[in-house]
């Protein structure tokens, strides 16, 4: 048997996910919150493995519903973005279109379900380029627009006129805005336009403040695009431990609001600690993470990596550029110790 054979074109074709475990004492490559939620283990003691989970996740909704300021049933749960990415994908098809870099999971899912990808660079600014999108929505007619702001590699949200300028030209498409890192962005966010655009969809998670390991995302959208997408997910698709967790953990608003002050604090001192460093280049960040450029990216990255410290290296996503997510003071303190005695030019 010829298994190469019996795959389709679209998955022979595709490269997986690179989510690899690399052994540092310092982890700063993906994006993750250096906090987490120390009373997990304490709330799963009341938790039945032996029942499915709420199918609905009505309680988690609910809460989320609250404070986003809609109703549950504009809300549709998910294990993580990714999946949700997925279900969107199959609910409304393609093409699928999205700029360039951006989180490479939209291009991923779209080959994995055949669907047509259309690609549009960002302008030097790394914005939103307006006339090429609209000159690809006219001629591509997409399914589906996602936009990550703000975005990940590059750390910036997108012009709020050009996102608007995008929905309203785009009438027939379904824009997904993925606001992933919003809780660190300076700008409120896309939430309180969606009674005014009834094709604009909001995609969140909770993976970026501490509860990676949950896998828990959310959409927000009008009852009637939830309940498309709700056609195709899974049942029991969000686990018992995660809704639990997940609940408890966002109750407890302040520890979350502490987490993110933190962390926005800690950006900005990161931010000015590479600012002062001879030969690199610094990009704004409104996320939890921080991009920047070097002369020999990948002998920084592996010099890094050598002193026990990893961060990202964006070698075909943004040439030259390394990503390195804001930890603890005491990690950031360590990697700009490690860059410090490191080469930049190789």
């Amino acid at each position: 048997m010829d298994i190469k054979k019996m795959v389709g074109k679209n998955i022979a074709s595709l490269k997986a996910y690179q989510a690899k475990e690399i052994p540092c004492r310092v982890k700063l490559d993906a994006n993750e919150s250096p906090y987490g939620f120390p009373e997990a283990f304490k709330i799963l003691k009341g938790v039945k493995t032996n029942r499915y989970p709420d199918p609905e996740a009505m309680a988690l909704k609910k809460l989320i519903a609250k404070e986003s300021g809609v109703r549950p049933e504009n809300i549709l749960q998910g294990n993580g973005s990714d999946e949700l990415i997925y279900y969107l994908i199959t609910t409304f098809g393609g093409p699928v279109l999205y700029p360039t870099p951006t989180f490479s999971m939209y291009g991923i899912i779209s080959q994995a379900l055949n669907e047509k990808r259309v690609e549009v660079s960002l302008d030097g600014e790394f914005d939103l380029a307006v006339k090429p999108i609209l000159s690809a929505i006219r001629k591509e007619k997409p399914g589906l627009i996602f936009l990550s702001s703000p975005n990940n590699p590059t750390a910036n949200c997108f012009s709020t006129d050009r996102i608007l300028k995008i929905m309203e030209s785009a009438s027939k498409s379904i824009v997904v805005v993925d606001e992933a890192y919003q809780p660190f962005a300076s700008a409120r966010g896309f939430i309180p336009m969606l009674g005014d655009y009834e094709n604009l969809v909001i995609m969140r998670t909770l993976s970026k403040i501490g509860l990676a390991a949950l896998r828990v995302g959310f959409l927000i959208g009008s009852e009637e695009i939830i309940n498309e997408v709700n056609k195709v997910r899974l049942p029991f698709n969000l686990n018992a431990l995660s809704q639990t967790v997940a609940l408890k953990a966002l109750e407890d608003k302040g520890l979350m609001r502490q987490y993110v002050k933190s962390i926005i604090s800690e950006r900005k001192k990161l931010f000015k600690e590479l600012s002062n460093i001879k030969d690199i280049v610094v990009y704004p960040s409104e996320a939890n993470f921080i991009l920047f450029k070097v002369q020999d990216a990948d002998g920084v990255y592996q010099s890094l990596l050598k002193k026990g410290v990893l961060v990202r290296n964006m070698k075909g996503a943004v040439d030259g550029c390394l990503r390195v997510t804001v930890g603890t003071q005491e990690e950031n303190r360590i990697f700009i110790r490690a860059l410090k005695n490191t080469s930049i030019e190789g």
